[in-house]
């Protein structure tokens, strides 16, 4: 049910954002069209709701329904934030927390959820997705800086040629010089990659990259101490070396 959820919001992720490429190959719309693309996203999103009803676990579907709300929602506001050059860092979080992190939140939690474990248990692994879940976007956002296409498995520069505020653009806004600071500005107010060389240095230059790193870290430390309500175990060490593998990834 979660990668159904999972594959359904990449589906409307690469046609909102008229991506051609997605972990090294071309992406559905870019294949098969817009209109075949959002059609199976949302046969994805309907297939899911049914193998939860069959489930028969109200609180799964609660965890669930809502999930897909709240990524609906981040969805919406990083839409809405496209070409604006002064988002702040608290609302950019905002938008990762409810588009990306929520999801992880979900798989986490419902782990917990059909197991029948305890209160903190289930607070404690719900905490870890959400941590990692955010970690796992801030590398993602640090790459599309600092990898190539080969590597990554999409086009370096997407969220710039799209006019997303990402961290490290908010930050480089933030603490790069004046002249720095404007044009990364109209770069983000006009989208596409005529300055990403210009803007790279920029990052570079004012440490955004090591900031959104350092912060991914963080995040990751978090979701680790979170598990630690829950017994020692070999699906307890699985994931906390997934924790140290999402802010070392390279793809």
């Amino acid at each position: 049910v979660i990668e159904f959820i999972h594959t359904a919001t990449l589906l409307h992720d690469d046609v909102v954002d008229d991506s051609d490429m997605r972990r090294g190959k071309a992406t559905a719309n870019e294949l098969w069209g817009n209109e075949a693309s959002v059609l199976v996203g949302d046969f994805l999103y309907s297939r899911s709701f049914e193998m939860m009803v069959d489930a028969s676990n109200m609180r799964v579907m609660d965890i669930l329904s809502h999930t897909t709300n709240m990524i609906a929602e981040g969805e919406v506001m990083q839409l809405l934030n496209v070409h604006e050059p002064d988002i702040s860092e608290e609302q950019y979080d905002q938008v990762i927390r409810a588009k990306t992190a929520i999801l992880f939140e979900a798989a986490a939690r419902i782990g917990a959820v059909i197991s029948d474990q305890s209160p903190a248990v289930e607070q404690g692994m719900a905490a870890y997705g959400q941590h990692l879940g955010v970690a796992f976007q801030l590398v993602d956002d640090m790459l599309d800086y600092s990898s190539s296409s080969e590597t990554l498995g999409k086009n370096v520069g997407d969220d710039l040629a799209e006019g997303k505020p990402t961290l490290p653009l908010i930050h480089a806004i933030r603490h790069g010089s004046a002249s720095e600071q404007e044009m990364i500005r109209e770069a983000i107010r006009t989208g596409g990659l005529d300055r990403i060389d210009d803007v790279m240095a920029a990052i570079e230059s004012a440490g955004s990259l090591a900031y959104t790193a350092q912060r991914a870290s963080a995040e990751a430390e978090l979701a680790k101490q979170a598990l630690a309500p829950l017994p020692d175990s070999a699906y307890k060490d699985a994931m906390l070396i997934l924790a140290d593998f999402s802010v070392q990834r390279v793809y």
